[in-house]
């Protein structure tokens, strides 16, 4: 993940692309599957989805259990 100013007004995007974060999770909250959203973007590569999915739910684990 990167955030340059420049790039989609700041926004957390794929590394190397100018596909914000939020479009993983939009899509998915939409229905989509991981393997439809990697066909949409095929400027992410699957280790950076599974990177920032594993994350999420790290940071989900520490907010509740906290």
């Amino acid at each position: 993940m990167e955030r340059n100013p420049r790039k989609i007004s700041g926004d957390w995007a794929f590394a190397g692309t100018r596909v914000p974060a939020y479009a993983l999770f939009g899509n998915q909250e939409r229905g989509a599957t991981v393997k439809e959203v990697l066909q949409w973007h095929p400027e992410i590569k699957e280790r950076q989805e599974a990177a920032i999915l594993k994350r999420v739910a790290e940071l989900l684990r520490i907010t509740v259990w906290a």
